[in-house]
């Protein structure tokens, strides 16, 4: 299926200084070479790929070098993160990934993509060298907008058609991805490329191959599926993908709790500037073992046996309970319990029940006026009277991987917990990182401060040249606008201090005249009305 890639350039030619000019002579030996232990503050170019910084990245199995690129055409990063001596020549385990934010950032598990990520991640440290490529390719290359749409097809046929077949009603290739970046990247980087890929896609294998790569041999990523990628799942191993365990599968697949209608994409009547693209429903895992269970599902699941008797022993299934609003029940499980429970047990329909995602809505816009992608998820259905959660959250692209600090995870759990437990809420995702900078300013700023160039982001951020907070809050309130009741809400902040620091927020809040009666800081214990 290699042929559904697009054409596939030469391999990026080498420099023989010989045949260059000898006034071009000492600029062609070290033009495309990256002097790591000198001045940091290069930026060779080699073909259209443009290398920004270089910093450390702890994970939870190890500490990987990031090097960050952007290529000078679409603008797009790639991140190579590297783990061991990698200029060795010798083979290099190697994984090229594409990112994808429902998994990695929302904590969908309507995929694979993000144990994918975590396992090759842990691959390379167990071999003790070796790279991971990171491309901002979404959705098999066609982008965030296109892969919601597709999402949005497949769960209006509840799941009878599959994500390929989407892409061929939409109008598109099976796959957008192109790999050109690779090849400058580790000419820049003084890497030889032979690597064992880590990959069950044989189109990838043939992609590098026709970019000149050495694919010593490939290792396999798979991992059990679940009732919510299953059908995911089955589709990729029909299309080619190295796959065993979804045919072998015995689950069930799980529906989305209400229908999806597809439909066209159209402006917001009273926000033209942005476009509606696709809406769908995402289920996102559970965090620290917390399930919702309304009123009839908890008294149907523990008729039987009292849910206090799951409490006791050792061995207990869940730590604790309580009611919530709108006569919903909360139940806090033991993750660990569950997990052996499962061996012993795996029939159990009560594992169900502890392990259920909680589902969100997703509603996908872009801006015309900046092009800029808008994520909002919407949870629950708030009436006038409700005061809906509203938390204006910003991607991190290094904390989509699994790392020592999680702060940003973190705030994003923490956001997503006082959603659930009040009903209602919304929470309206900007890609911006770095403060709506971007991520090269994110990555050169982590640079700056390892090396000792500035002391810490504000300093690093007046070295740049840019302001504190670059984020366009007038663009996000006017799309949460769409989405909230007539009425006050709860605004969600990480501290009392981004009262002061977020004054561009405020003003968008009071510009659009959305009324705050209740801020909730996710740092603090003690919230403000």
């Amino acid at each position: 299926m290699a042929d559904n890639y697009p054409k596939t350039p030469p391999p990026f030619p080498p420099v023989n200084p010989t045949q260059v000019h000898p006034a071009l002579r000492a600029f062609a030996e070290t033009a495309f070479q990256l002097n790591l232990s000198g001045n940091t503050l290069e930026r060779p170019i080699a073909g259209t790929t443009l290398y920004l910084a270089t910093c450390t990245l702890k994970l939870t199995c190890g500490t990987f070098i990031v090097h960050t690129f952007q290529d000078i055409i679409h603008k797009g990063y790639i991140l190579a993160l590297t783990y061991g001596d990698v200029l060795s020549g010798q083979p290099l385990h190697c994984r090229i990934h594409s990112s994808c934010v429902t998994s990695e950032t929302l904590r969908g598990c309507d995929c694979d993509c993000a144990e994918q990520l975590e396992g090759a991640l842990e691959a390379i440290t167990r071999q003790g060298q070796g790279v991971l490529f990171y491309l901002i390719q979404e959705g098999r290359g066609v982008g965030y907008l296109s892969k919601s749409r597709d999402r949005m097809l497949v769960q209006a046929s509840r799941d009878e058609i599959s994500t390929f077949e989407a892409y061929r009603i939409l109008g598109l290739k099976r796959d957008y991805r192109h790999y050109y970046d690779i090849i400058p990247i580790c000419q820049v980087l003084g890497i030889k490329t032979r690597f064992i890929l880590l990959t069950n896609n044989l189109d990838k294998v043939t992609a590098m191959q026709e970019l000149g790569v050495e694919i010593v041999r490939t290792e396999a990523l798979e991992y059990p599926p679940n009732p919510y990628n299953l059908t995911y799942l089955s589709s990729k191993q029909q299309a080619g993908h190295n796959l065993q365990h979804p045919q072998k599968s015995h689950l069930k697949r799980v529906l989305t709790p209400e229908p999806v209608v597809p439909f066209k994409p159209h402006s917001l009547a009273k926000a033209q500037r942005f476009v509606y693209v696709a809406s769908y429903f995402l289920p996102i895992k559970p965090v620290n073992g917390e399930v919702i269970l309304e009123e009839s599902i908890f008294r149907d699941t523990f008729a039987s046996r009292p849910i206090d008797q799951f409490m006791e022993g050792p061995d207990a299934l869940i730590k604790d309970y309580s009611l919530l609003r709108n006569r919903r029940f909360l139940i806090k499980a033991r993750p660990e319990a569950l997990v052996h429970h499962q061996k012993e047990h795996p029939d159990d329909p009560l594992l169900e029940k502890l392990t259920q995602p909680c589902w969100f809505r997703v509603h996908v816009y872009t801006d015309i006026v900046t092009s800029e992608d808008f994520i909002v998820l919407t949870y629950g259905n708030p009436q006038a009277y409700d005061r809906p959660m509203v938390r204006i959250h910003s991607d991190s692209i290094f904390n989509r991987f699994p790392g020592n600090d999680l702060t940003n995870r973190e705030k994003f759990k923490s956001t997503l917990q006082k959603i659930i437990h009040y009903g209602e809420g919304i929470i309206v995702l900007l890609y911006n990182d770095g403060r709506g900078a971007g991520f090269g300013a994110y990555a050169e700023d982590r640079m700056l401060t390892e090396q000792g160039f500035s002391h810490s982001t504000d300093e690093s951020y007046e070295t740049l040249g840019i302001s504190y907070d670059r984020r366009d809050y007038d663009a996000a309130i006017a799309l949460l606008k769409n989405h909230l009741p007539l009425g006050p809400i709860q605004m969600i902040f990480n501290e009392p201090s981004s009262l002061v620091r977020k004054k561009d927020c405020l003003e968008a809040l009071a510009h659009h005249k959305i009324e705050v009666d209740h801020w909730v800081f996710l740092n603090e214990s003690q919230d403000l009305k």
